[in-house]
């Protein structure tokens, strides 16, 4: 099912106030709460905010961010870098449609990342604290 524009709002909102249910926090979702943020709130896409965001929203939820869960710094960089490129090559496009056509492409499989790095350098304690380059090639955008 494609998310409307409506709905992607309400997701980046229930990110930021912690609101929504985190059965609603979908491979989808996170790419929505993305698009949304850096074409509406920019000041709120970048990554210390993010990373404040996120952790709060998962102890929220009832989740932890710890060396093995919760919160990725690698991860979050690198999506934010392809919803940022995303956005750039859309245009003015709505963002249901950007959403769209991002989760056709390979970033639509939730395990887009092991194209760039190998398993055991992306899941490493460190990757997941703080900035690891790509060690299998390098990000496209």
């Amino acid at each position: 099912m494609a998310l409307t524009n409506d709905a992607i709002a309400r997701i980046a909102h229930g990110l930021l106030d912690r609101s929504l249910p985190k059965a609603e926090w979908t491979h989808a979702a996170h790419w929505a709460a993305a698009l949304w943020l850096l074409r509406h709130r920019p000041e709120a896409a970048g990554i210390d905010t993010m990373r404040a965001t996120i952790r709060a929203y998962n102890e929220a939820t009832g989740g932890v961010n710890s060396d093995s869960a919760g919160y990725h710094e690698s991860i979050t960089i690198a999506s934010l870098r392809a919803a940022q490129a995303e956005l750039a090559k859309a245009g003015d496009q709505p963002l249901e449609q950007v959403l769209a056509d991002l989760l056709a492409s390979s970033l639509g499989a939730s395990d887009w990342p092991l194209a760039y790095w190998r398993r055991e350098t992306l899941f490493t304690p460190e990757a997941r604290l703080a900035w690891v380059a790509p060690d299998l090639a390098p990000l496209p955008f």
